[in-house]
């Protein structure tokens, strides 16, 4: 199973006009990030978890040429507002795609994409197969998913682990009972918005303190803003086992 990293790095601290930061003017590939989506290749599915405001270039930039599935971590929109372009994937496979999100989650969606749901069948809108998530795990073909809850301030999250690998994000506090589901995975990547305080985010500082508790052999950070820094130069100050992860990289697990 093959893990690509489409996006890496989140709305949070990025101006509405053009920014001059040494980040967004670096000529360094790994500091141009796009909203934090992972890519899931298995042998009998491909499904992305999360589809922000940058979908459409993800799946054009890393050449997926089939989508099974998106599953959502939460509603809020740079991780939902790309969903309306699944419509090329349906047109190309002559049907709909699947949605997994909980609940909640599922009200937010139709709140943003009411011409999806009304009973008038617009023709070219997206079509999608509805299936309600909680904390229950389930299948996708072979991908088996637990899902783990993380509190982004006071709004529950759903993290994902699939076998040794598990993926977080928007997490500011993580129970212990959450904990002991992803206690054991060997791979690990969860957010790191900056070194300042947040209230809904993990700080870089917060984010070791959770990856040395989880003791994966290697962990690496998401939903980076650019008030962190240059890849290049916190990755360097990364202790062993904890790197950045970067737009376009890819694991195996």
């Amino acid at each position: 199973m093959t893990i690509t990293f489409l996006g890496t790095g989140t709305s949070q601290g990025v101006p509405v006009i053009a920014c001059d930061c040494e980040v967004c003017t670096s000529a360094d590939a790994h500091d141009k990030r796009l909203r934090t989506s992972i890519l899931i290749e298995s042998g009998d599915k491909t499904v992305v978890i999360d589809s922000g405001p940058d979908f459409r270039y993800q799946m054009l930039r890393a050449g997926v040429q089939h989508l099974d599935a998106i599953v959502f971590t939460h509603e809020h929109k740079d991780h939902v507002a790309g969903m309306d372009d699944i419509r090329a994937f349906n047109y190309k496979q002559q049907g709909p795609v699947d949605i997994y999100a909980d609940a909640r989650v599922q009200l937010a969606l139709r709140r943003e994409f009411p011409y999806i749901f009304d009973d008038k069948g617009y023709p070219g809108i997206p079509q999608i197969d509805l299936h309600t998530i909680s904390l229950q795990p389930f299948d996708i073909g072979s991908i088996h998913l637990i899902p783990i809850e993380v509190m982004h301030y006071k709004l529950p999250v759903l993290g994902f682990r699939i076998g040794d690998f598990t993926y977080i994000t928007d997490a500011k506090t993580i129970s212990e009972t959450e904990r002991e589901k992803i206690r054991g995975s060997k791979i690990l990547v969860v957010n790191a918005l900056q070194k300042e305080k947040h209230i809904s985010h993990f700080t870089l500082e917060e984010a070791i303190a959770f990856a040395q508790d989880i003791g994966a052999d290697t962990t690496y950070f998401t939903h980076i803003s650019h008030r962190l820094g240059k890849h290049a130069d916190i990755d360097a100050e990364l202790p062993n086992g904890i790197r950045l992860a970067y737009d376009g990289l890819r694991i195996e697990i």
